[in-house]
């Protein structure tokens, strides 16, 4: 079987060690020494001053929304995973979408613009599949109508933009560490901000509000990761220029034995050092990309939609058309990308990609040979079948 993703999971004995040292303290949670160790080791890998680790991705959206206090509407995306939305309605906001950018996927800039209300205070945008939005036109934006910028970057560790961590840009900028990314803790997420009192906010949201034994200075929540998860950040940092490495050798063989493909791929912003976190594939039809899909899935080859259905599709908020974003979202596919994975499993993915579109045209070649034959209603009886 070839899964979509596969967590990497670093040496046994390495991940045992640390659990030994938590055994010997005693020590399991509430900001304990591994912790500590694991953001003071992300802030120099990653050549940032602040960052707090949390318990995962969408608390982090949760704790930047609050932490800004961002009311009202937000604009964002309708192409993200599911908590970019849920943070927003669940902080009490209102989102208000902006269709996407057909060739990078992430929010369009030259629509925000047109979406401001006086009842605007934020953009919260998503780097898509690790690929950064154009953050000088939102940034331009922002200034120009004083909003908050939130990004989430959950599928963006180990991408630069501009020479720079994709996490230094925004007011706030989030992660995922969930076991399905790149780098993970099993459980995890992440905030960043170059705002020392924005940090210090955060910081008490993260345990409760406490600013002291019995005093609280902030509504808070439990957002506190524990030393097991720690440990296993830990690890995997020790691997994760090796990680990012093996990606990118993957992706572009991927790239190379699908050049002959009748399909688009994501186009990678400009000034960005690229981490290769998904190889997404956006067929011509949705009919072709499920064709595909199925022959994959008779051979224990699971693909994924990704991000499918379309965010502004939700039962909970208003039903808005989104036609770039709602015709991508019923075409793609995401490929079987992760460390494990062989160039000789990456081949028979393509072989079948290929294989399926191939025998399409050919089944279009014959139709419009027999449609020489017979009359017009009987040829869009054959093509209608």
């Amino acid at each position: 079987m070839i899964p979509v993703t596969k967590p990497f999971l670093p040496k046994q004995a390495d991940f045992k060690s640390y659990v030994s040292s938590i055994w010997a303290r005693q020590w399991l949670t509430n900001n304990g020494p591994l912790v500590n160790e694991l953001e003071i080791k992300l802030q120099q890998y990653l050549a940032l001053p602040h960052l707090l680790y949390v318990t995962n991705g969408t608390i982090a959206l949760q704790l930047a929304i609050q932490a800004l206090e961002i009311k009202g509407e937000v604009i964002t995306t309708p192409f993200s995973f599911v908590a970019t939305t849920s943070s927003i309605v669940w902080q009490g906001c209102t989102p208000v979408f902006v269709d996407i950018d057909e060739e990078t996927l992430n929010i369009d800039p030259n629509k925000i613009e047109a979406a401001i209300t006086p009842n605007t205070t934020a953009i919260l945008a998503t780097h898509v599949f690790g690929n950064p939005c154009d953050i000088d036109a939102i940034d331009r934006i922002a200034k120009k109508h004083n909003l908050k910028v939130v990004y989430d970057a959950a599928h963006c560790f180990g991408t630069k933009y501009k020479g720079k961590s994709i996490f230094a840009y925004g007011d706030v900028s989030t992660t995922s560490f969930h076991a399905t990314k790149l780098f993970h803790t099993i459980e995890g997420g992440a905030v960043f901000t170059q705002n020392p009192d924005i940090l210090k906010r955060m910081a008490l949201m993260r345990n409760f509000g406490y600013s002291g034994v019995d005093t609280f200075s902030e509504l808070g929540t439990n957002a506190k990761n524990s030393e097991f998860h720690a440990a296993m950040g830990l690890c995997n940092l020790n691997y994760i220029d090796q990680i990012l490495s093996k990606r990118k050798e993957l992706s572009e063989h991927y790239t190379m034995r699908l050049n002959k493909i009748d399909a688009q791929f994501q186009v990678v912003q400009p000034d960005t050092d690229f981490n290769y976190a998904y190889f997404p594939v956006i067929f011509r039809s949705e009919e072709i990309m499920l064709d595909c899909m199925k022959q994959l899935e008779l051979v224990q080859v699971y693909c994924r939609r990704y991000f499918y259905p379309s965010l502004s599709a939700l039962p909970y908020i208003d039903k808005v058309n989104m036609p770039i974003c709602d015709s991508i979202a019923r075409r793609i596919m995401c490929l079987p990308l992760y460390h494990t994975l062989t160039s000789a499993d990456q081949d028979l993915v393509v072989r079948i990609i290929l294989r399926t579109q191939n025998y399409r045209k050919k089944q279009v070649v014959k139709l419009a040979d027999y449609g020489h034959l017979v009359n017009g209603s009987q040829a869009i009886a054959v093509n209608g079948r």
